[in-house]
């Protein structure tokens, strides 16, 4: 009698996992559309905000946004952030290996994100640290430079990263520390504007520490040097 309890059972639970596992896979599959469909969205239109956005908002009373083209920005603007955040943004797909093995062996203390890597961020996913969004961004990050120009890219990191508390995208952050709109912007102010990410919470750059400065000297150096050596071709062309 128990062994027929048993045989009876055993089918049961094989058939209850099959459809566990069925659902599983239909999930995963409606998660992976959607993220596709999401990607594709944001390629051709402009995310108007941003959960990080909506957070800072919320927590702050309003923030401070404005959606400008990057044809409508000054060009070193562009060079300044790719240079100071990733200067083979043009050579990679997405993550910059050379970097992750020197942030490896430096025992985690230096960064390695890309500015793929970081638009991702920005736009699909939240701060802080945590396994999951690591891996979600790990996923979305090749989907992106799969479907989005680099050029892209560029121009929505450059729309949805935070330069001050609720001070968000080229246009504010122009306007808010120099009064001049984003097209304005001289090399220096572009550096020292590159020079706060990504900690614009801790940074400045209207009153910039010795190591802002300093730091804003060398990504001047570094977007001259990218505009003529082509690390900057693909998002300029």
């Amino acid at each position: 009698m128990a062994k027929t309890k048993r045989s009876k059972t055993q089918p049961r639970a094989a058939a209850l996992w099959q459809a566990i596992r069925r659902q599983l896979v239909r999930m995963v599959g409606a998660v992976a559309v959607l993220g596709v469909a999401l990607v594709a969205l944001w390629g051709v239109i402009n995310p108007p905000t941003t959960a990080y956005m909506l957070s800072e908002g919320w927590r702050l009373g309003g923030v401070k946004h404005k959606w400008t083209a990057l044809e409508d920005m000054a060009p070193v603007l562009a060079r300044s952030v790719v240079a100071a955040e990733d200067a083979n943004f043009c050579g990679h797909w997405g993550f910059d290996i050379d970097a992750i093995k020197r942030a490896i062996a430096a025992g985690g203390q230096n960064g390695a994100s890309t500015l793929t890597q970081q638009t991702v961020k920005n736009v699909y996913l939240w701060h802080g640290r945590s396994y999951l969004r690591k891996a979600l961004e790990a996923i979305l990050t090749p989907v992106v430079e799969a479907v989005w120009t680099k050029r892209r890219i560029v121009e929505v990191y450059l729309n949805v990263a935070e330069f001050d508390a609720g001070v968000f995208g080229a246009d504010a952050a122009a306007r808010h520390y120099f009064g001049v709109a984003p097209s304005q912007l001289s090399p220096a102010q572009a550096a020292r504007l590159a020079a706060v990410l990504p900690a614009p919470k801790q940074r400045s750059a209207q009153r910039p520490s010795a190591e802002v400065t300093a730091r804003a000297r060398a990504i001047m150096d570094g977007a001259a040097t990218i505009g003529k050596d082509g690390r900057a071709q693909c998002f300029e062309s």
